[in-house]
């Protein structure tokens, strides 16, 4: 499917080439339309949750039980792995509901263990915009490209006690958005980022008398990395979505065919919030003697990765109540039968004012020895949502599984 857009107004690009040199489009008017309180980053792809357990849990997974997709929700889970080895393919159809037939989020996940203490893992994930029409600021067609981006990520993560576990991760970032297009008087590129990712596990077993059960707590700082600019001429460039998670999840062993999961997670971008810039009497930004905008409200946001990092807890422009907005959430509940069947359900909240994603989640999962089926489906609260619809699916291969089905036992 050819998608019409206009270069000028492409969605995700390379907000250095545009964006930087307009004050108003963070939402510095935020006294007059809070609705522009969003927090907005370069290559948020990063964020998609890309396979279909944590799909059907509202997008939960920092401290559930480890998978072969725990590079994304906390690497540090993959230390307390059963299996030798292992791998995932998940698939998600994204925007389907605005009649976008080929945009998607591929995602392509594998672990081994080392020994009872150690585990590597990598992943790759890749999304694409599909096939657009690029067009002139009036309608004139230009060229035609498929803008993509992938991200390729390696981990190890350790055993530091019985309970507790760290990993760190390296990741790759490519984001080739416009081909080389040119943007007014600017010519494009391909952003380009590295990022690490630091996360720790908790896990303890549980006596609830006649059952049994385990309690999880987890922590994850993703992409915490360079910025990333889309132009060569830009001298201001983007924060990648550093982003600091935790939460908790806890299993229950009902009898022996019966378990149940409750977690939850917590969420926070840490960039940035886009300060509130000083007008004048006639609505007009107001220009400092350095040359940038002046400040009313909030801080500086053109800072150091570190220092945004910082500074995200306290810079929110009204204080403690827009630092509390920023936080979004996830829960959900898991289901397992025989560990053979599952069903999932969760909430997702982000508030109205930083991005509004408000959705419901079922799901449901089969296993059986050597693979692993999983399916997500997202319904929002609200109708005419972007994300109405949404499916993921995933499949996972369990190699140590297969091996033992491989062997022929001897008389």
């Amino acid at each position: 499917m050819k998608n019409r857009i206009t270069l000028a107004v492409l969605l995700i690009l390379a907000a250095s080439v545009v964006v930087a040199q307009d004050p108003n489009y963070d939402g510095l008017s935020g006294q007059q339309n809070d609705n522009l309180r969003t927090i907005t980053t370069a290559v948020p792809f990063l964020l998609i949750a890309p396979d279909a357990r944590a799909g059907g849990l509202g997008d939960v997974g920092v401290a559930t039980t480890p998978d072969a997709n725990s590079m994304h929700w906390n690497p540090a889970k993959y230390a307390f792995i059963k299996d030798k080895m292992g791998f995932s393919v998940s698939f998600t159809p994204w925007l389907r509901n605005l009649g976008i037939n080929d945009m998607y989020l591929a995602y392509l996940a594998g672990y081994y263990k080392i020994d009872d203490r150690q585990t590597v893992a990598a992943s790759l994930r890749f999304f694409t915009l599909g096939e657009i029409l690029f067009t002139d600021e009036v309608g004139n067609p230009l060229e035609t490209h498929k803008p993509t981006e992938w991200s390729f990520d390696g981990t190890y993560a350790r055993k530091f006690s019985k309970h507790w576990s760290g990993a760190v991760a390296a990741r790759f970032i490519y984001s080739n958005l416009t081909e080389g297009q040119f943007v007014g008087a600017s010519e494009t590129s391909a952003g380009i980022s590295i990022a690490t990712d630091v996360a720790v596990f908790y896990t303890k077993g549980l006596d609830l008398g006649n059952m049994d059960g385990n309690i999880s707590w987890g922590l994850n700082i993703s992409n915490i990395g360079t910025k990333i600019s889309y132009s060569q001429t830009s001298i201001k460039k983007d924060f990648i979505p550093t982003n600091f998670r935790t939460g908790v999840a806890f299993d229950m062993n009902l009898d022996e065919y019966n378990s149940l999961t409750f977690t939850f997670d917590v969420n926070k971008l840490l960039v940035p919030t886009p300060p509130i810039y000083a007008q004048d009497e006639n609505g007009q930004y107001i220009l400092g003697p350095d040359g940038n905008y002046e400040i009313a409200e909030g801080m500086n946001p053109d800072v150091s990765v570190v220092q945004g990092m910082i500074q995200s807890w306290y810079d929110a422009p009204y204080g403690f109540e827009e630092e509390m907005r920023e936080f979004y959430f996830g829960l959900g509940t898991e289901y397992w039968y025989n560990k053979r069947f599952a069903i999932r359900a969760g909430f997702f909240y982000e508030d109205k004012y930083k991005g509004n994603r408000k959705f419901f989640t079922i799901g449901a999962g089969l296993k059986y020895n050597v693979f692993g089926l999983d399916f997500a489906y997202l319904i929002p609260t609200e109708q005419q949502n972007p994300l109405a619809n949404t499916l993921r699916f995933t499949l996972l291969f369990d190699f140590a599984a297969f091996s033992n089905q491989s062997t022929i036992p001897e008389n």
